[in-house]
């Protein structure tokens, strides 16, 4: 059981020692994600399928690459959409569970600190474990590409690094906000992987027989692949790279015709709500519900 360097009495506790109380834990839950094994593996499996994706795209175009949105940037966009969430999802389901098990969530809430404390701490904590994988796979793709002469576009490849990111914090305050409601680690990552395949595969397969079944009008669809954060992934990086959102069929070429230039703002407000949202909920839940 990890020791947390805690103030010992809960007196009044200036900003100070709260914001102390987080970066402590946030430093602790990042040491305990890069010592463990899911965070080398799927950093190594990331790597390996960008790699893998990588060439076999590049060598699509001749070993020349695309200009703008290339083959390669779009074949790491589809290996972000599975890999990314998956990973982050486990590693918040995992989070608060894994430690109420273990007892470790009644020491912590022993302690002069609240839910709202723990839980930022352990997000942080998290997030910058994800964003080391992140940067690992993406930067060992790029610089293995610019060694064999592979062009690339840098400028999306940046953009793709950082949509990814937030992808993944979107994905592990969800996750977080499953380990809250569960009692059991293993119950908690099993719900996890079952909201991974909900968004990946039910819900564009959703998407399509609505729109076919249903005929959802045009406005309507757009509307409901903003409620999916992979979909706003994918939308995001397409019109990040100025790449026209057509391949997205006619709920892309509204998108560009009627918003514009704002869409990266529409974008950025679902990706936000999904990072903000189930945090505050996660928060209430574990304020409400014994640490035992």
């Amino acid at each position: 059981m990890t020791t947390l360097n805690l103030p010992a009495t809960p007196a009044l506790r200036s900003p100070p020692s709260a914001l102390r109380n987080t970066l402590t834990l946030a430093r602790r839950e990042l040491r305990d994600a890069v010592r463990s094994r899911w965070f080398l593996l799927y950093t190594l499996a990331f790597t390996v399928l960008g790699l893998a994706v990588s060439f076999v795209s590049a060598a699509g175009t001749g070993g020349s690459g695309l200009s703008g949105f290339g083959r390669t940037t779009a074949g790491l966009v589809n290996l972000v959409l599975l890999v990314v969430p998956l990973m982050a999802l486990s590693a918040g389901a995992a989070s608060i569970a894994s430690d109420r098990e273990r007892g470790m969530l009644s020491y912590l809430f022993s302690q002069p600190m609240n839910p709202s404390e723990l839980l930022i701490g352990k997000f942080l904590g998290l997030a910058a474990a994800l964003l080391a994988a992140i940067s690992l796979g993406l930067g060992s793709c790029a610089l293995i590409l610019a060694w064999k002469g592979l062009r690339t576009n840098p400028q999306s490849m940046f953009w793709l690094c950082g949509l990814a990111f937030l992808l993944a914090m979107g994905m592990l305050s969800v996750g977080m906000l499953i380990s809250t409601l569960a009692r059991r680690a293993s119950v908690a990552v099993g719900t996890g992987i079952f909201v991974w395949l909900m968004l990946v595969f039910v819900s564009d397969l959703a998407l399509m027989a609505g729109a076919v079944a249903l005929r959802l009008r045009i406005e309507t669809l757009f509307a409901a692949s903003l409620v999916n954060p992979l979909q706003v992934f994918k939308m995001w990086s397409l019109h990040a790279v100025d790449a026209n959102l057509d391949v997205l069929g006619p709920a892309g070429l509204f998108a560009v015709e009627e918003y514009g230039a704002t869409l990266h703002g529409i974008f950025a407000g679902c990706m936000a709500a999904w990072i903000v949202l189930p945090l505050l909920l996660a928060s209430v839940v574990l304020s409400r519900r014994s640490p035992l």
